[in-house]
C-alpha cells in the first residue's frame, strides 16, 4: 500500500519573534504542516486531510505550533489559486474521494478522556488504569509512542493495550532545516496520497505531541497552539473540536484554552457551532474589505458575505464574556493594502471584541500576488491603531525551504492553475490576463 506523508515544521527566532509551525502539503506528496510562535510557547493546527505537511516552529521566548486537520494543496481558509470551476469534493457536506480505511486497533489519541475510560472498563480494567494511560500518553513528560513508554502500567493491562490499541497516528519520515532554522519534518500516513479525507483528531492531536517530543528539551514548553494554515479547519469541525477538547484537558496535554486558537476562512453555520461548543480562541481570514476584492481572492466570500460574517461574530460575541477574536488580514501589494482599505477595515470591525494581525505574504508558484512592503504595512498599521483597532504584524520566517505560512510543497514545485484577475487588478500584478 501507498504512504501518505504530512509535514512538520521548526523555526527558531529571536525571544519576541512569532515561531510558527505550518501544514503544506506538496503536489507529489500531500501533507500537514505545524506552526510555531515566540513570547509564550504556541501551537498551530490546520484542519486536513491524511496525507500532507507538518510545519513546526520553535524560539527561546514563546513557543507556538500550527497543525494541519486536512490534506488537500489548498483551501478556502487561504489565499485560493484554483479555477472557478473546478470540481472539488464539498468537504462542508464531509464528502470525500475515499472513506477512512478501518483497523482492527483502536487509536487512543482518537479518543477524550470519557471515551478512554469508558474503553479502558469495557475490557475489565478500573477507572484508575485510564487515568494513569491518559497521563502517559499526555502528560508527565512522557508523550508515549509505544508500549514500552509505558511503565507503571498494570502487566495485564499493558499486554491488553498492545492486542486491542495503537498509540501511534504519525510515523517520522524526514526533516529539511531553511536557512532561518525552520525545520519541516515530514509525516507518513499508511493509506496513500492525494486529496482524500480529513484528519482524524487522533492525527491532529498526534502533532502536538510529536511537537513537545520533539522541541521541549531544546526550547522549554510550548504552549500556544494554532489550527491554520494549509485548509479550512471548520471543514472537519467535529474533529477540529474533539482534538482541542483533548488538548485543553488538565490532566493531559493542558493547553490553556485561550492559547488553542482555530482559524477559519469564515465558514458561517460552523462558526456558530464552534462559538458555542468551544472554549478555545477563534481566528478568521478576513484578508479584504469589499466583497469584490474577497469574492476573488477567498471565493468561500461568495457563498458567506462579509456582512453576514462580521454580523454573526457581533450576535455570538455578545454571548461570550472577555472574548476577542483575532482577524487575520494577509497584507498583498496593490490589493488590499491602500489607506482606504484600513479606513474600511476600522469600520467594518466596528462592535466585534477584536484584535487584527497583519500578515505579510508568502510568495510561491502558482500565485502572481506579492507581499506589500514593510514600510506599507507599518503606514496599515499606523492608521489601524489611531482608529481605536488593537493591531500587531507578523513576518515572514522559513520561506527558502517553502516553510513559511501559506506556502505548500516544495521549492520550484509546478504552477498551480490561477483565478482570473479582476480588470483593476492587473496592473498592480503585472499580468494582462
Amino acid at each position: 500500500m501507498e504512504m501518505g506523508y504530512m509535514w512538520m515544521r521548526r523555526v527558531r527566532f529571536a525571544a519576541n519573534s512569532l515561531l510558527q509551525a505550518m501544514a503544506f502539503p506538496s503536489p507529489s506528496s500531500p501533507a500537514t504542516a505545524l506552526r510555531y510562535a515566540s513570547r509564550r510557547p504556541l501551537f498551530s493546527f490546520t484542519c486536513f486531510k491524511p496525507p500532507h505537511p507538518i510545519t513546526l516552529a520553535s524560539s527561546h521566548g514563546r513557543r507556538s505550533i500550527s497543525i494541519s486537520t486536512f490534506s488537500c494543496c489548498s483551501s478556502a481558509s487561504t489565499l485560493l489559486s484554483l479555477p472557478e470551476n473546478e470540481d472539488l469534493p464539498d468537504f462542508e457536506r464531509g464528502e470525500s474521494y475515499e472513506n477512512l480505511p478501518k483497523s482492527s486497533k483502536v487509536l487512543l489519541k482518537g479518543m477524550n478522556y470519557g471515551e478512554l475510560q469508558e474503553w479502558v472498563q469495557s475490557h475489565g480494567f478500573r477507572p484508575g488504569q485510564a487515568l494513569m494511560l491518559w497521563k502517559r500518553l499526555y502528560g508527565d513528560n512522557i508523550w508515549a509512542h509505544d508500549i514500552d513508554d509505558l511503565e507503571g502500567l498494570n502487566k495485564d493491562f499493558k499486554k491488553m493495550l498492545s492486542e486491542q490499541a495503537e498509540l501511534r497516528a504519525l510515523s517520522l519520515k524526514d526533516i529539511r532545516t531553511a536557512s532561518d532554522g525552520t525545520r519541516k519534518i515530514l509525516f507518513v500516513l499508511d493509506d496513500g496520497m492525494g486529496l482524500r479525507r480529513h484528519l482524524t483528531a487522533a492525527e491532529i492531536v498526534e502533532q502536538a505531541v510529536y511537537a513537545r517530543r520533539l522541541l521541549s528539551g531544546d526550547i522549554g514548553s510550548i504552549t500556544n497552539v494554532v489550527f491554520m494554515g494549509m485548509g479550512e479547519p471548520f471543514h472537519n469541525i467535529e474533529n477540529v473540536i474533539k482534538a482541542a477538547d483533548i488538548m485543553v484537558d488538565e490532566q493531559g496535554l493542558h493547553f490553556s484554552p485561550r492559547k488553542v486558537t482555530v482559524s477559519t476562512s469564515g465558514l458561517v453555520p460552523q462558526l456558530k457551532c464552534f462559538l458555542r461548543e468551544s472554549k478555545c480562541a477563534l481566528a478568521v481570514s478576513l484578508n479584504a474589505t469589499t466583497d469584490e476584492v474577497r469574492n476573488w481572492i477567498m471565493p468561500i466570500n461568495r457563498k458567506y458575505k462579509l456582512n453576514l460574517l462580521l454580523e454573526t461574530l457581533r450576535e455570538e460575541l455578545k454571548f461570550k464574556n472577555n472574548y476577542k477574536v483575532l482577524f487575520e488580514y494577509v497584507m498583498l501589494a496593490g490589493i488590499n493594502d491602500s489607506i482606504e482599505d484600513a479606513n474600511r477595515l476600522i469600520n467594518l470591525v466596528k462592535g466585534i471584541p477584536c484584535k487584527i494581525n497583519l500578515i505579510s505574504f508568502n510568495p510561491h508558484s502558482g500565485s502572481q500576488f506579492k507581499p506589500s512592503s514593510d514600510e506599507k504595512m507599518i503606514e496599515f498599521r499606523n492608521v489601524l491603531a489611531k482608529g481605536g483597532c488593537t493591531v500587531f504584524m507578523r513576518f515572514s520566517r522559513g520561506d527558502d525551504q517553502m516553510a513559511a505560512c501559506g506556502q505548500l510543497g516544495n521549492p520550484g514545485s509546478i504552477q498551480a492553475p490561477l483565478l482570473r484577475v479582476p480588470e483593476q487588478f492587473r496592473v498592480p500584478l503585472n499580468t494582462g490576463t
